[in-house]
């Protein structure tokens, strides 16, 4: 791995269910070691509930609240919160506050960043049914790539 050094704002953008990732070391980068994202939550946005079968997952909150739910248990999570995850816990995020979160995501070994940008789609229009102009293909992308990565996505 080389030296390098990211600005804010630089590195590759996925837009996933309405989220911002920002990649800012790729497992190309680490030698598949690791990879780390920056991610921007909406209001009541988060992923839906997932495993993955290939990495650890650790998240450190740098603004917002965030509420995180594994295996069943929940916490709500400020600014300066670090939660980890182990492979294989079923798990989701969501934004439980008013404005934008901020976070950073490390997964360990890397790859799956490569998922994000697989299938990465810029939001659409929010309408009060739809608030993240999330777009249905969208996620038949996203239940097509996972097995690929070794993600479930479990519908909630």
């Amino acid at each position: 791995m080389s030296s390098r050094v990211l600005k804010p704002g630089e590195g590759p953008v996925a837009y996933v269910v309405g989220d911002e990732y920002t990649i800012k070391t790729s497992g190309a980068e680490s030698g598949g070691a690791y990879s780390l994202m920056e991610a921007v939550v909406p209001p009541q946005g988060g992923p839906p509930p997932h495993r993955h079968s290939r990495e650890d997952e650790a998240f450190y909150v740098l603004e917002g609240e965030v509420e995180f739910s594994a295996d069943g248990q929940r916490t709500v999570a400020g600014p300066g919160s670090w939660i980890s995850l182990a492979k294989g816990s079923l798990h989701y995020f969501k934004n439980i506050g008013q404005s934008p979160a901020r976070m950073l995501i490390l997964m360990v070994p890397a790859g799956l960043e490569q998922f994000f940008l697989e299938v990465s789609q810029e939001p659409g229009p929010s309408s009060p049914e739809n608030p993240f102009g999330i777009d249905a293909a969208q996620i038949e992308k996203m239940l097509a790539a996972a097995p690929r990565y070794g993600l479930e996505i479990v519908k909630p």
